[in-house]
């Protein structure tokens, strides 16, 4: 055989096996015999929140439930959301405020969300932080005409974000581009400002020593009450039915099917994300034994 014909040979062995190696793998399939899929835990949540008209329609609706509570709670001198306000003697004289979570609440981080989908990632520090950079978050659908609603009557509206100080200009600035006029930096108060930490509810109790707290407005249990960092699932679903009567009228609970602390107590102190998503996975339930 000349060496030319050997070499073209050589080429194509070379070539074919180069390609063969470049082939996905077959496809796993489940016990079931079902083809199991490249997929990410967010995916079906980011689309929802960007694409489902039932994410429109239950946002809008708190909101406007929210809206109309307004003039009901101004004129009850006695009316208070918080827990925290509870025993305070002179909240008939105190000016009225609502208080607002604001990731999820007013601002809607689907596309950061999104983009750790497209990504097949965890949360990653510096995308976020590329993300609260842009201050181009889009609101929650009936959260800037609630914001603007409250104002009109004269009605403070504080946020408590767990942004940090750090990220709280870029959070007023994206606050102004939605709302069309300046956020007193006062009225957001940041994790890590004055030392509070992540628990909301001494800013909470700061905000209840100035003002008649009228609504609470947020996402996650969080936003309503302090949850021991050792409660389990059921403690939290327990504490949530304590003050069913509280979710009537004065506590207003936005939809996010994304993540929360509902999420965190389900791997406490894990920080690895194989043997979190494997928690996640231990915990949900089928019906198959």
């Amino acid at each position: 055989m000349r060496i030319g014909a050997q070499l073209v040979i050589l080429g194509l062995t070379v070539l074919t096996t180069t390609c063969a190696s470049r082939r996905p793998p077959p496809p796993a399939t489940s016990a079931a015999g079902a083809e199991m899929r490249d997929t990410h835990e967010l995916l079906d949540g980011v689309l929802w929140m960007q694409t489902a008209a039932e994410f429109w329609a239950l946002s809008q609706s708190a909101f406007d439930r929210a809206t109309q509570t307004l003039d009901r709670a101004l004129a009850d001198k006695n009316w208070t959301a918080a827990l925290e306000q509870e025993s305070v003697p002179s909240l008939p004289a105190l000016p009225p405020a609502v208080v607002m979570d604001v990731d999820e609440t007013v601002l809607d981080n689907s596309q950061f969300q999104g983009q750790l989908v497209l990504d097949r990632t965890d949360f990653v520090p510096q995308t976020w932080t590329a993300w609260v950079e842009q201050a181009s978050a889009p609101e929650i659908p009936g959260a800037i005409d609630f914001i603007n609603a409250a104002r009109t009557k004269g009605i403070r509206v504080i946020f408590v974000t767990n942004r940090t100080a750090a990220e709280e200009r870029k959070t007023v600035q994206n606050l102004d581009a939605l709302l069309g006029n300046a956020t007193d930096p006062d009225d957001v108060l940041s994790s890590g400002e004055h030392q509070w930490a992540s628990d909301k509810s001494p800013r909470r109790r700061f905000v209840a020593e100035r003002y008649r707290i009228l609504l609470l407005v947020g996402d996650d249990l969080n936003d309503f009450v302090s949850v021991s960092a050792a409660a389990s699932p059921s403690d939290r679903v327990a504490l949530a039915k304590t003050h069913s009567m509280r979710w009537r009228d004065r506590w207003v609970l936005v939809p996010n099917p994304l993540y929360g602390s509902w999420e965190r107590v389900l791997y406490q102190k894990m920080t690895k994300d194989p043997e979190i998503l494997q928690k996640k996975r231990d915990t949900v339930r089928g019906f198959r034994k």
